[in-house]
């Protein structure tokens, strides 16, 4: 086993560090200028999907919303579909009009599927998702402490900050539309991305045990070998899900795009920061114990 003609993680992991700062800063700019491209669920605002059955022309259903003065919109039609986004939140008698006018006009046996919140609303599902997160992290900080020790939970919060930062900053770059399915995708993302840096901290954990720690050196070897002993595994997870999610993308309806897009760069950026940025933050932190202390604990797990 020639282990010195592999890739050393920890001597590498300084530039995958720096280049995940700028990637995090570019992010938090690009955030802060550009904001975040709520969907109704947190703006308030009416979607309405219309599945017709036959073609009909953009440019006549564009001019059928505009004779019904409903205010700003935003239309996107592919095959048999069309998916309009109101800003405001239509009553009742809008509802019917909309969908009479529509079947008078364009086609009589379109289907409606039609999806009302108000600002009220939207300010409560804000608040709920913002609440959620949160609570997700901070069971996740106490599960890797009693699990593990502060090093960890350290090591695993960062990379999830960063993970889920990361596919925050890009739908915000790109305009993409945040909504609830987007919230649950991200929550879903923080799982599996712990999922990946458990494995790898529980090898770490399981290697200090039996190594003899003389040098910092040795903590460097230490981690490299327990990166590349759970590699495999965590390639092998990643690619199973990353397949369900390309596929759902690709395939998928409308309703669901941007979940599997969010989805792919979450599980991306979740091995990578795995791999890249929680494991070389404990080792950072561990090196700053005296290394007699860390020779004993060592000794003593």
């Amino acid at each position: 086993m020639h282990s010195n003609k592999k890739f050393n993680f920890v001597h590498t992991s300084r530039t995958f560090l720096m280049i995940s700062l700028i990637i995090t800063v570019l992010g938090i700019a690009a955030v802060g200028i550009f904001g975040l491209n709520y969907g109704i669920d947190f703006s308030a605002g009416t979607a309405l999907d219309i599945t017709t059955n036959k073609q009909v022309e953009k440019a006549k259903i564009e001019s059928f919303l505009d004779e019904q003065k409903l205010g700003e919109y935003t239309l996107v039609t592919s095959d048999n579909r069309a998916s309009v986004r109101f800003k405001a939140a239509l009553n009742d008698v809008q509802e019917k009009k909309i969908k009479a006018d529509f079947s008078k006009q364009l086609d009589d046996k379109a289907d409606y599927e039609m999806h009302i919140v108000d600002a009220e609303i939207a300010r409560e599902q804000q608040r709920s998702a913002l609440i959620g997160m949160a609570v997700a992290c901070l069971g996740i900080v106490l599960y890797v402490s009693i699990r593990f020790e502060w090093r960890f939970a350290i090591a695993a919060v960062l990379s999830l900050i960063y993970n889920a930062f990361f596919v925050i900053a890009v739908f915000s770059i790109f305009r993409l539309e945040v909504n609830l399915p987007f919230i649950l995708a991200v929550l879903t993302i923080i799982g599996y991305s712990i999922n990946d840096t458990v494995v790898i901290f529980d090898r770490i954990r399981e290697n200090l045990r039996f190594a003899k720690i003389k040098s910092t050196s040795d903590l460097d070897v230490l981690v490299n070998k327990s990166i590349w002993q759970t590699l495999a595994r965590s390639i092998n997870t990643v690619i199973t899900v990353l397949i369900a999610a390309v596929c759902l993308f690709i395939f998928g309806s409308e309703s669901i795009k941007l979940f599997s897009l969010a989805m792919i760069l979450g599980l991306v950026s979740g091995a990578y920061s795995s791999i890249f940025i929680a494991s070389p933050i404990w080792l950072y932190l561990k090196k700053k114990e005296p290394l007699k202390k860390a020779v004993k604990t060592s000794n003593a797990q």
